[in-house]
């Protein structure tokens, strides 16, 4: 199934307010998951930044790309350790630019997971790397947190096996969100009922519900 069949890609920005035009600039990341193999995720990611036709260029009447980075990372689960990186610069506005590229093979042997942001501003801030390729990614970080629960339930469905989520409600799983976001504040509402033993065995986000509802489904055994 192609890339276009499975996501939406209407415009996720609201209209500007009345007045604010013309647009200046355009900034887009795009990152998207893959399962290699078992017990490999592959997170791919690109920036782009982009002026209006015509605001560098008097008569151009193509876009301008100011940056354009790319990475691929391969992180193995469930350690979460960065085992390989692949950095490219597209387009770039300096000829020195790419001579930052190899910097970023020190991701590997990174964990991904708690204190990673901490350890990317150690290696990468400042003049220590491209400020726009470690913005790209710090936001491709959270989706290896997003995808585990995707990997895991498919390498169920290979091997035969229950869904490991859907058996054990999740009963343990939430332990790796805490402080994460004010929502899993540690000293939140939210933890507080989870330890102790309150929580929903379905463990669905809003976003679910709210979707199985539109679908007028009421049972949930066949997620």
């Amino acid at each position: 199934m192609s890339r276009e069949a499975l996501f939406r890609d209407d415009d996720i920005l609201p209209p500007p307010p009345e007045g604010a035009v013309p647009v200046l600039h355009n900034r887009e990341y795009r990152i998207e998951s893959y399962r290699l193999r078992s017990g490999l995720l592959l997170i791919q990611g690109a920036l782009r930044d982009q002026k209006p036709p015509g605001l560098f260029i008097t008569g151009d009447p193509e876009p301008l790309t100011i940056h354009h980075m790319t990475l691929a990372i391969e992180v193995a689960m469930p350690s979460m350790v960065i085992e390989a990186v692949q950095t490219h610069f597209p387009s770039h506005p300096q000829a020195g630019c790419p001579s930052i590229i190899d910097h970023y093979d020190n991701l590997v042997g990174l964990s991904i997971a708690r204190g990673f942001t901490h350890k990317v501003r150690e290696l990468f801030g400042g003049p220590r790397g491209c400020s726009h390729t470690t913005a790209l990614l710090q936001a491709m970080a959270p989706v290896a947190m997003q995808s585990f629960r995707g990997m895991r339930v498919i390498e169920a469905q290979e091997n035969g096996s229950a869904d490991p989520f859907k058996d054990s409600g999740g009963a343990d799983s939430w332990q790796r969100l805490v402080n994460t976001c004010h929502i899993w504040a540690e000293d939140g509402q939210k933890v507080e009922l989870l330890r102790k033993g309150v929580f929903d065995p379905r463990g669905m986000p809003l976003t679910m519900i709210n979707r199985l509802e539109e679908l007028a489904r009421d049972d949930t055994s066949d997620l």
